[in-house]
């Protein structure tokens, strides 16, 4: 059997077209954002974010919520909302804020796992699952993809929508609030967006590897395009292809999915820095 009869076959079962499905519509929606999250030097609140992703993942294992989602969403929006206006309110810069709550989900997270795990056992497995993404991506049901096709579809909309008004803050907050722009609302909006990517991301990288689908793919298409608009279509292209590539590997070869995800962006990274140094010196 070679490489395609083999890929083919594994189509064959819905949970490896489940995976590919949902995996395909969080690269999309989080490689859209990414360029302007990197522009904005604002990268790090993804990572921010995922950390109290992972805290707020943990009490929901020792509650035993059966369905954690909605929950992790709220506390991360919530977050979200808090870094942005409430770092303000205390007079704590936007990154010392970032590190802080972090570091604290971080260990509030594992610490609650230490003290609640005699009484669930299976709480080991969930923070691994939960800190790097595992086989949890090919157990996903028909709703949890329906889930994540709706959120992502959202995202894509919302971008399109408010192209224009995130396209004016990327580059020049002061001139876009001189127009009438509402910075703040526009900025709060895109870190609420951020949260529901990174909840979603969760299951396919971990929340440890979540900035890799979110910053890879815009780093890789700014080493070759310059316009925001190329940068922006070529990081979706990319990101897309990093995951389905990484998914396909995965299942192939065994490996885990959320690394082979990050590896794949990282390799494409590589090929983009080279064909970028290339192209820069045909120019000159």
């Amino acid at each position: 059997m070679n490489l395609f009869e083999t890929i083919a076959y594994y189509f064959t079962f819905p949970f490896v077209r489940y995976a590919m499905i949902a995996g395909v519509f969080i690269a999309l929606s989080a490689s859209l954002l990414g360029v302007t999250l990197v522009l904005k030097r604002f990268s790090f609140i993804g990572d921010g974010l995922s950390h109290v992703a992972f805290g707020a993942m943990c009490i929901a294992s020792i509650l035993k919520f059966t369905n954690n989602i909605p929950f992790v969403l709220l506390i991360t929006i919530l977050t979200a909302v808090l870094i942005l206006w409430g770092g303000k309110k205390v007079r704590i810069k936007g990154d010392a804020m970032i590190a802080m709550i972090s570091v604290a989900s971080l260990a509030i997270g594992y610490l609650l796992i230490n003290l609640f795990k005699p009484n669930n056992p299976n709480l080991s497995a969930d923070v691994c699952s939960t800190l790097f993404g595992s086989t949890s991506i090919l157990t996903l049901s028909v709703g949890d993809v329906i889930l994540c096709g709706v959120l992502s579809g959202v995202v894509v909309l919302v971008f399109i929508f408010f192209y224009h008004k995130l396209f004016a803050i990327t580059f020049d907050e002061n001139f876009a609030q001189a127009t009438g722009t509402k910075v703040r609302l526009y900025n709060l909006f895109l870190a609420i967006i951020i949260a529901v990517i990174i909840v979603l991301a969760m299951n396919l990288v971990g929340s440890l590897l979540i900035s890799a689908l979110i910053v890879f793919p815009a780093l890789s298409a700014m080493r070759v395009f310059k316009t925001f608009k190329s940068v922006t279509v070529c990081s979706a292209a990319l990101g897309v292809f990093s995951a389905a590539s990484g998914i396909l590997v995965s299942i192939v070869a065994g490996t885990p999915v959320g690394s082979t995800i990050v590896v794949a962006n990282l390799l494409v990274f590589f090929l983009f820095m080279i064909v970028g140094l290339f192209a820069g010196r045909g120019r000159a």
